[in-house]
């Protein structure tokens, strides 16, 4: 068996795969030489490759409606993107090219919806889905778009306060959902999500509070399922409850005709990822038929809110190694020029996975590490315990000219939000640069730096010195 790092992820892994191949000891992702953009930019460095933005839109939108067609299914599929995935205007603006709808989850959500209005990027006939708990701000928002003619702003009501308080905000008539408070997996510390209403509750609901409102009515029922869409048990039962509360709501609200299943679809965390993303939209389409047939109710649009699916493989963190500390016999670290608590929170959060590779030095033979960030607080590491397997990367000598960089692939979704983007960070580490890549017509890469690296002015005033 060969021991240089290039052997070693070729003899592990399907490898080349899409988005990541080898060119002359050099990692390229979505073809994109990265050495190039560390020579031009340097670390630590976030990257956002846009064109991956539109192509998981166009495959989830293709596979859903191959599977309407297969089935014969009468209902029509919508996609929507849940903006809490990545707030960015590069990130909506992308989206947004591929006829999509979006979805919303606070208050502060609501003047993006009117920037990219402003500027012609959505309608007034866009489908806003509006999530989450509703504090009366977020309410108000709301209620101004329905009041503007946003004819297709879609309140999701999360507990039965809400439509009242939109009720009396609202001077139009205006479309509501219902979120089902669905229960959680067997392992989790609760039975029942917090969000939503009760399966119990939802028809009394609907008759005492919705049927004869001569403000409101009722269009769709949302579902959503915390550990995203799995080929188990537990999602096939939980789809299956849902589907039958659908039709129960159906058969005393004839305005109701969408059925929202939320998002999950999950992106590569590995190399050696395998999900069949064709099987679980036909399954699902199936199911729902199935179902609806045997109940004799008409089959509802589909609508799904794809976040992290949508933007997740477009992202990148790149590091240099600094330094190499070996603290006892077994442990070997690599520094880097940055800290995984700042910049990818998830990985100490929810220990959370993801595509670790080095970027050059693939002809190097390779050792066991441990990776560790700057910050001075003991849980700012990567190893095995965060990845799926032991963290291996390529040897490093003192006498090397070159650094070894290192990339940590598809974290675009939540890891700027999560870690306080342009605010205080432990230990004052600065947030990296950021750098968007992208296509022109021929093909050609454009990158454009979006942020430089955080000053320590910036973090000056925000203490208030």
């Amino acid at each position: 068996m060969e021991n240089k790092y290039r052997d070693l992820i070729h003899q592990t892994f399907d490898f080349p795969q899409e988005g990541f191949e080898v060119i002359e000891d050099e990692l390229y992702f979505y073809n994109i030489p990265l050495m190039s953009i560390i020579k031009q930019y340097g670390t630590p460095l976030k990257i956002t490759y846009l064109p991956k933005i539109s192509s998981q839109i166009q495959k989830a939108k293709k596979i859903f409606n191959v599977a309407i067609a297969k089935a014969d299914y009468k209902g029509k599929y919508t996609y929507c993107y849940c903006t809490k995935s990545s707030h960015f205007s590069f990130v909506l603006e992308e989206a947004l090219k591929n006829d999509i709808h979006l979805e919303t989850s606070s208050a502060f959500d609501i003047p993006i919806i009117r920037a990219l209005y402003s500027i012609g990027k959505i309608e007034k006939d866009t489908f806003i889905v509006h999530n989450g708990y509703k504090r009366p701000q977020y309410l108000k928002y709301i209620s101004e778009l329905i009041n503007e003619g946003f004819v297709n702003s879609l309140p999701v009501l999360d507990n039965k306060s809400e439509l009242p308080q939109l009720e009396k905000l609202c001077k139009k008539k205006f479309k509501v959902g219902i979120r089902v408070a669905t229960d959680e997996e067997p392992k989790f510390e609760f039975y029942t999500s917090r969000l939503g209403i009760r399966q119990a509750d939802i028809i009394e609901y609907y008759n005492s509070h919705i049927k004869n409102s001569s403000k409101c009515e009722l269009k769709m029922l949302h579902f959503f399922i915390n550990t995203g869409i799995k080929d188990s048990t537990y999602y096939w039962t939980e789809l299956t409850k849902c589907i039958n509360v659908y039709c129960d709501l159906k058969g005393v609200c004839p305005t109701l005709d969408s059925l929202d299943i939320g998002g999950g679809f999950p992106i590569r965390a590995s190399l050696g990822f395998n999900y069949d993303y064709g099987y679980m939209a036909d399954e699902i389409i199936q199911k729902i038929k199935n179902v609806c047939e045997e109940r004799g109710v008409d089959e509802p649009n589909i609508f799904t809110e794809f976040g992290s699916f949508t933007v997740g493989e477009s992202g990148a963190a790149l590091y240099s190694v600094v330094d190499i500390k070996k603290q006892n016999d077994n442990e070997l670290w690599y520094m880097i020029d940055s800290s995984f608590i700042t910049t990818l929170p998830d990985t100490w959060g929810i220990k959370q996975k993801f595509i670790l590779l080095a970027i050059n030095h693939w002809d190097r033979e390779y050792q066991r590490v441990n990776l560790g960030g700057l910050t001075c607080d003991s849980d700012d590491y990567y190893n095995a315990e965060s990845h799926l397997n032991q963290v291996y990367m390529p040897m490093l000598s003192e006498r090397q000219k070159e650094p070894l960089y290192i990339g940590f692939f598809h974290t675009g979704a939540y890891q700027e939000s999560l870690g306080g983007y342009g605010g205080i960070q432990h230990c004052l580490i600065p947030a990296p640069k950021h750098v968007i890549i992208d296509r022109d017509e021929e093909g050609g890469i454009i990158t454009r730096l979006f942020a430089k690296e955080q000053s320590y002015k910036s973090m000056m005033k925000t203490l208030g010195y």
